[in-house]
Order: structure tokens, then C-alpha cells, then sequence
């Protein structure tokens, strides 16, 4: 690692929480003779790049900004460099820098302190409003910003899995969410297909998601997970409200899964190009009865397998009278085999936007797991 790089690094861990652009941007200016240096966070929705401080949204999917963010490697524009700004798959959304000269050397330092500014950006975000509040196109509900604080992340890599996931309506998510977790050895994720309107539902699936963590947390299998679950939701609510869950565990060395169908979400696979839904035992949702006792199921992955999670707004989304419908969905999962699976879940939303001509009316989440087999 050079020495500017390094210099960049320590500018950027020790400069104000809100002030991280503009150090790094002394910074480049001094090691490399940048003039000019802005940050496009991706906004709720995917859909549009919004700069920090100022400059117009970027929305046309060939600008340089976009290919970046899309390809996740540094683009070079008529002297202008893009840089992909991330951590762990994490994708937050692209530093623009110019001049950047077309040398190898420097583009590849100049990428290194881009992914440094990611690192720093997910350290210093619950300590500052600023990152959140430039990534808005348009105000969140309030329940729409619980269900977002509750998530873990949107996207996630590791050698050996690759996990994204979306909600919708960006701005005006009511109780649909996931949850997800890895130590190295397992995967852990849960889909919420939430119920109820407004700021009740999202206190619903917080509940559960936080009683689903405290489970996990504790080392109970996964069947006691949706157990303790079940139990804080009926002792809140006493079957009067109660929500739909899918738990899944995936062992990443074999590719071995145990699952949990509490009314849950569809679970869907895509294998060699053929999509086909999983068959899951169903189970009484989450605080419907007192002390159900769930059972789980296993199934097994191959090499390269990719898993969607899909909640009941993404094949009843309508439009003009007609539903989006199995087969339509179908069809679009096969297309997205090559795609990255952050990429897949945008692609599927971006689909049901364009078929209901605007932003869902109902709940819907999409996630998206690849398993590419057990690593070293």
C-alpha cells in the first residue's frame, strides 16, 4: 500500500464525522492534484445518485456513475474518475473525482481510498444524520425509517455467499424486512412478510426481528428462534396480531439448510437456469397461538445455487386490473442468473415498478442469495 494511500487513511479516521469528504478531498488535492471530489450515495430506492453537497442526481443507467456503481470497478470519463464506495459487498455509491490521469497506479490508489471512504462512512453513520438525510430523494414515512434502521445492511459478500435485499415502497415500507447474520461457518436470515398499516406494523416486526436476534444471539436452534419469537409476539398482542416469517440456516461448508415456514415468505430456487419454488412445511405465523411449536425442515443447496425470498407483494403486485403473476416472475428470475445479486434484486423491483407504472402500492421484499460453495 503506498504511502498516499496510507496518509488518505489516517485523514480519514481521524476527521470529523461530518467532514469526511472534505478531508479526504484536501487531501487527494495535496497527494495527487484532484480539484475537484464528490460523493453519490445510492438513494432508498436504488434508482437515483445523490450527491453530498451539491450537483444535479444521476438517473441515466449508461452515465460513467452508474456503470461504476453497477460493475463495482473504478471508470475513467473524459479525465473524470468514478470510484465504487463500499465495504463487505456493501454498496453505499461511487466518489467522483477529477482529474484522474489514465494511469494503472494511480486509479488503483485512488480506488483503495474510495473503499477506505466506505469503511469510514458505515463507522461514523450512527453518529450523524448527514450521510442518511443526502440520500433522500423525497421524505420517508415514519415507519418507512424504523423498518430501514432495522435492517442489517442491504447487500453483503463473503467467499463463500453473496446476499442482497430490497424493500418497497422505498419511502412508505410498512412491516415487510430481513435480517441476516454469518460467524464464518453459517448464514442466518430471516424474511419478514409483515402485516398491518403504518407505525403498528413496523412496531409488530420490530418486535419479532429483535426477539429473532435475542434467539439467534443466544444459540438456540433455529426452530426455538421462531418459538421465542412467537412467544414475545403472543404475549404482546395475544393472537390479535401476529406475522409471517421465514427462518433459514444455512450451513456454509456443505451447502446444508434448515428451514422454518412460520406462514412465511415464498422461497424460490434457481438452479442451472430453471426456477422452481421450494415445497415448505407451513406453520401457524408468529403470536397467532400460544406456544406453537415449530418443526424444522431440511433441504440442501448445490455449488452456485441462488436462493429468492419473496414476500406476497411481488407476485400480487397489480397493475391495469392484472397481477404480476408466477409465470412473469418466473421468467424474469431465469434472466437474472449472470447478474451480481444485489443486481438480480434491483433488476426484479425496477420489473414490478415498471409493470404497476410507478411505486408499489402494497409491501413487498425481495432477497437474494448465492451460495458458491464451501471456501478455504
Amino acid at each position: 500500500m503506498s504511502e498516499p494511500v496510507n496518509q488518505a487513511r489516517r485523514v480519514l479516521t481521524d476527521a470529523p464525522t461530518d467532514l469526511l469528504l472534505d478531508r479526504v478531498a484536501a487531501e487527494l488535492a495535496r497527494s495527487y492534484a484532484i480539484t475537484s471530489a464528490e460523493l453519490f450515495q445510492v438513494d432508498y430506492r436504488l434508482s437515483v445518485l445523490l450527491p453530498l453537497r451539491e450537483g444535479e442526481p444521476l438517473t441515466e443507467p449508461g452515465h460513467p456513475a452508474w456503470r461504476c456503481f453497477d460493475h463495482q470497478e473504478p471508470i475513467l470519463a473524459a479525465g473524470t474518475g468514478y470510484f465504487p464506495v463500499g465495504m463487505r459487498g456493501e454498496r453505499r455509491g461511487v466518489l467522483r473525482l477529477t482529474p484522474v490521469p489514465d494511469d494503472r497506479t494511480v486509479v488503483a490508489d485512488l480506488a483503495e481510498i474510495a473503499t477506505a471512504l466506505g469503511h469510514e462512512l458505515a463507522a461514523v453513520s450512527d453518529g450523524t444524520d448527514v450521510y442518511r438525510t443526502a440520500r433522500r430523494s423525497r421524505r420517508l414515512t415514519l415507519a418507512a425509517e424504523m423498518q430501514w434502521e432495522l435492517l442489517p445492511g442491504r447487500s453483503r459478500i463473503r467467499p463463500s455467499f453473496s446476499l442482497a435485499g430490497q424493500l418497497e415502497p422505498a419511502y412508505a415500507v410498512r412491516g415487510d424486512s430481513f435480517d441476516w447474520s454469518d460467524d464464518g461457518d453459517r448464514l442466518w436470515l430471516s424474511v419478514v412478510n409483515g402485516t398491518g398499516e403504518g407505525v403498528a406494523a413496523a412496531m409488530l416486526t420490530s418486535l419479532a426481528v429483535h426477539a429473532l436476534r435475542n434467539a439467534r444471539r443466544a444459540g438456540l436452534p433455529l426452530a426455538d428462534q421462531a418459538a421465542l419469537a412467537d412467544q414475545a409476539v403472543y404475549a404482546m398482542h395475544h393472537g390479535d396480531q401476529y406475522l409471517s416469517v421465514l427462518l433459514i440456516e444455512l450451513d456454509l461448508r456443505a451447502g446444508a439448510v434448515t428451514v422454518v415456514d412460520a406462514g412465511s415468505p415464498r422461497l424460490v430456487l434457481l438452479r442451472r437456469g430453471e426456477v422452481d419454488e421450494l415445497p415448505l412445511v407451513p406453520q401457524f405465523p408468529l403470536g397467532m397461538f400460544d406456544g406453537t411449536d415449530y418443526q424444522p425442515q431440511r433441504l440442501h443447496l448445490e455449488r452456485d445455487d441462488r436462493i429468492f425470498v419473496l414476500s406476497d407483494g411481488v407476485v400480487e403486485a397489480a397493475g391495469q386490473d392484472v397481477r404480476y403473476g408466477e409465470s412473469a416472475l418466473a421468467r424474469f428470475l431465469r434472466r437474472t442468473g449472470p447478474m451480481a445479486p444485489l443486481d438480480a434484486v434491483r433488476a426484479l423491483i425496477g420489473d414490478l415498478r415498471a409493470f404497476v407504472a410507478g411505486d408499489l402500492v402494497d409491501d413487498a421484499v425481495v432477497v437474494c442469495l448465492d451460495w458458491t460453495g464451501p471456501q478455504p
